[in-house]
């Protein structure tokens, strides 16, 4: 019986403190259930690969020894951004591949993303995993797999340049938050045709600048200042591992994911008509009409990248994306969420404009708070959404939806409530057409809430 930390199966990944909770006999035994999983489903190679963090290297390892005591062979890409390893496996056949990443956590975390013989691991999938190590139930060969070391970054700049085409040269701030994307985004989007004012990329897990989570405003402060000090026209900024993008437009304007997707709504939709838009139940209530305005259907879906992504896949959607910043690509790329691409793919509109912040400061906008976290105690946030869902009485409600948590549509806005599964939260978000239909929201939702839970204050 193998003993491992419970807590670190989250619901699309796996995530834990290094040394604490992960350790590299704990990836290690990860690596063998992946295999073993891989092999189960007829697979014979796995690629893998690691960002930034200071663990990267010795993860990849274990990882590497347990997937080959399996008998699977590894390809290792080495330090990269997550959607470099998906790329990985399409580019090399393997059809499984698996990323050592913390994501947008401290730097103390690190984790696991999943994808086995084509599907990305979430939910029970991950918990059988867990199962597996704690019952050591593991494929055992008699002669392990092989190991071997490639560079991809090359093959995968050149794809991305020979896919999206600016119609024009453009001068934009990238700022990678010392985070692995710093390795390739500016050389990608140099390659393109851009000039390229560079900030934090230099690859440093210690984050010794700022954050690199572009969903949170504090950490695009800096590409707000360059954007202000020089004549760059456009601001990009990337997470940690290069699956989530931040866009700032020449005045300091944040255009938030669920913008970015309208954008790459119409531009998608105008080659494929009548195509299925995912999207998650965070975004704006702005999105849905725009993709049936656009010859689109809309479809809302619950939160988290493994989830849209499965999805996706199910309903062989084009585009699909959340309002965490993962997007998702069908149409001309593989259909992971892929931050490098999402810039490439963006810079490729705008640049038809001789203004490029015109297209996207065109774009539908509405009164919204950022995300607000209800911090609770562990295992209580389902119950009390539950709750809610069952008990709770909304003013003015012309739709409930409870695909996940309770997003409640009024006349002029909407508010949610759903339990985080990665931490014991309960996500709220407002949205209105005015600043007095927001706060009427915001206090329908503070009744409802306190009702249910009336000793812990809400974060708003």
């Amino acid at each position: 019986m193998s003993q491992v930390a419970a807590e670190i199966f989250k619901a699309y990944d796996i995530r834990g403190i290094v040394g604490k909770s992960l350790t590299a006999e704990t990836v290690e035994l990860i690596g063998k259930a992946l295999g073993s999983e891989a092999s189960k489903r007829g697979g014979h190679t796995i690629s893998i690969g690691y960002d930034g963090r200071l663990s990267g290297p010795e993860f990849a390892k274990a990882l590497a020894r347990g997937i080959q005591s399996t008998g699977m062979n590894v390809i290792n890409i080495g330090m990269a951004v997550t959607p470099m390893v998906y790329f990985a496996g399409f580019h090399f056949s393997t059809g499984s591949a698996v990323m050592i990443t913390g994501s947008h956590n401290p730097p103390d975390y690190n984790g696991i993303k999943m994808v086995i013989e084509g599907e990305t691991l979430a939910l029970d999938a991950i918990q059988a995993l867990k199962r597996n190590i704690e019952t050591d139930t593991f494929v055992t060969a008699e002669k392990p797999g092989t190991y071997e070391e490639r560079d991809l970054a090359d093959d995968y700049i050149a794809r991305i340049v020979g896919d999206a085409k600016m119609s024009r040269p453009m001068k934009i701030v990238v700022d990678c938050g010392n985070g692995a994307p710093g390795a390739f985004a500016p050389k990608l989007f140099r390659a393109m045709g851009c000039e390229v004012i560079e900030l934090f990329c230099e690859v440093d897990g210690n984050f010794p600048n700022h954050h690199p989570d572009p969903s949170q405003p504090k950490n695009l402060q800096d590409v707000i200042r360059v954007l202000k000090e020089t004549d760059a026209e456009l601001g990009l900024a990337f997470d940690g591992d290069g699956d989530r993008l931040g866009v700032v437009t020449k005045d300091g304007e944040i255009i938030f994911p669920d913008r970015q997707m309208m954008l790459f709504a119409a531009d998608v939709l105008s080659r494929v008509p009548g195509g299925e838009i995912i999207f998650d139940v965070k975004c704006s209530r702005n999105l849905a009409p725009w993709i049936r305005n656009h010859g689109g259907k809309a479809t809302m879906y619950k939160t988290g990248h493994s989830l849209i992504k499965l999805k996706m896949k199910e309903l062989g959607a084009p585009l699909g994306g959340e309002m965490s910043g993962h997007i998702f690509f069908k149409e001309r790329w593989y259909g992971f969420d892929d931050a490098l691409y999402c810039g490439a793919r963006l810079l490729e509109i705008v640049s038809k404009s001789a203004d490029a912040n015109a297209p996207l400061k065109a774009l539908p906008d509405a009164i919204s708070t950022p995300e607000l976290n209800w911090q609770l105690k562990e295992g209580e946030p389902h119950a009390l959404v539950d709750k809610i869902r069952e008990t709770g009485k909304f003013e003015g409600a012309t739709e409930i939806i409870t695909i996940d948590g309770v997003r409640v549509e009024y006349p002029d806005g909407f508010g949610l409530a759903r339990a985080s599964n990665t931490t014991p939260v309960i996500v709220l978000r407002f949205e209105g057409e005015t600043p007095e239909a927001l706060k009427r929201i915001e206090e329908d939702f503070r009744r409802v809430l306190t009702a249910a839970k009336s000793d812990v204050p809400l974060p708003y």
